[in-house]
Order: C-alpha cells, then sequence, then structure tokens
C-alpha cells in the first residue's frame, strides 16, 4: 500500500521545524543567506535544501493574509522525471512500490548538464536540483531508510502543530477530505491539491496562486489542480 504525506496549511506556523529536521536527518549543511526583504530562507529549493517552508503574505477580501507552504518533492504517482531519467540514464530515478517514493540513485551523475534541465523542466513542481560538488540530482526521497524501518519521514515527526502527516495512502486521502470539509465552512476557496495525482496532498484555504507559483504544478505553461 502505497503512503503518503498530507500538508494541512491551514495549521503551518512557518516555525521551520521540518525544514530544520530534514536538514538534520540528511546531514545536509545550512544554506548560506540574507535579508530579502522576506522571512523566507533560503531564497529557493537547492541541492542543501531540499524541503523550504515558503512565506507569502497578500491582501485577501480586505485582510493581509500569511500563506506558508511547506514545499518538497511530491512523489508523483506517474513521475514525469522519470520517464525522462529512464532515457537518459536507466537506473537513475526508481519508484519503490511499497511506498511510492521516487527515488533518485547515484546513476543521476551520468545525466548532463542538458538532461538535468529537460528534467527539472518537465517536473509540475520544479523541485529537481543538481548538486554541483557531487554531480547527483537530488530531492525529497520521502526518508526512505526511516519508511522502510517503519519510521516516518522526520518532516513530519518534527512538525509541533499536525501540519505535516504521514501514513497509508487511503487513511491520508479520508482524513484530508474531512479535513477539507472543515475548512470549508470558513474559507469557501479551500481545496486539495494534487490529490489524485501525487503522494503529497496539500489543503490549502486560498487560491494557490496565493502560496506559490508552482502550489499546484504547471505543465506546459498550463497551471493545474
Amino acid at each position: 500500500m502505497a503512503k503518503s504525506f498530507f500538508i494541512d496549511t491551514t495549521k503551518c506556523t512557518a516555525c521551520r521545524g521540518c525544514q530544520v529536521a530534514c536538514k538534520d536527518w540528511k546531514g545536509l549543511p545550512a544554506t548560506p543567506t540574507k535579508q530579502r526583504g522576506s522571512h523566507q530562507n533560503p531564497e529557493d529549493l537547492n541541492a542543501k535544501t531540499l524541503k523550504l517552508v515558503r512565506f507569502a503574505d497578500h491582501t485577501i477580501d480586505g485582510k493581509v493574509v500569511w500563506n506558508f507552504f511547506s514545499d518538497q518533492c511530491r512523489h508523483c504517482i506517474e513521475p514525469p522525471c522519470k520517464i525522462i531519467a529512464d532515457d537518459l540514464a536507466p537506473g537513475s530515478v526508481i519508484k519503490d512500490e511499497k511506498t511510492g517514493a521516487i527515488i533518485y540513485t547515484k546513476e543521476t551523475k551520468k545525466i548532463s548538464a542538458d538532461g538535468f534541465e529537460e528534467m527539472r523542466s518537465i517536473c509540475p513542481y520544479n523541485i529537481p536540483r543538481r548538486n554541483e560538488e557531487t554531480g547527483l540530482i537530488v530531492k525529497c526521497d520521502m526518508c526512505i531508510d526511516r519508511v522502510s524501518n517503519g519510521l516516518i519521514p522526520m518532516c513530519a515527526k518534527s512538525c509541533p502543530t499536525g501540519a505535516i502527516l504521514f501514513g497509508e495512502r487511503d487513511d491520508m486521502l479520508a482524513l484530508s477530505e474531512k479535513r477539507l470539509a472543515e475548512i470549508k465552512k470558513k474559507s469557501p476557496s479551500a481545496r486539495l491539491l494534487s490529490k489524485d495525482d501525487t503522494n503529497a496532498i496539500y489543503l490549502v484555504a486560498h487560491e494557490p496562486k496565493f502560496y506559490h507559483e508552482y502550489a499546484c504544478g504547471i505543465v506546459n505553461g498550463k497551471r493545474f489542480a
């Protein structure tokens, strides 16, 4: 049975515990940052930041609203990146059939710069990054080492508000639908993002554009939910 994340952005306080926990578990170094007029740091995902809490502020219905979005690989059920990688370097991207996790292997080193750009451009969520020091293409791997041993991913374990949950896909789908019904009572624009296509189900209270450019995915210049 596949596993899924359920990320309820309405419960996120932007503490960035998930971002830090991901780095800590994977032994990833800090990314040098600077003040850019936003509390979001670093500016974007990179080879050493595989989980990033995005900050966005907007005026919605006359009120200033802070929206937080814990960005990561969505672990697509039919991953476009794997289609490209299978041609460029067989075995470089694999799907773990037990969990549904999409895993990048050491074979990604064999993918050229142009191949990497093709792979990244086909990802609806703009996720893959290349580590220029190692040559590896990297992203969230669902903490497959933990999940394979009966543990939950570090981001879910570290979240103090229950904004990130993890479990059997059917359970997460049922929970997300129940939570959506609750949020819709106060926020009619609330919706679930890409629940039929990925193993990272997001609940947002407002239109996806108020969170992140790639919140609901872009394919061939067209946005989808």
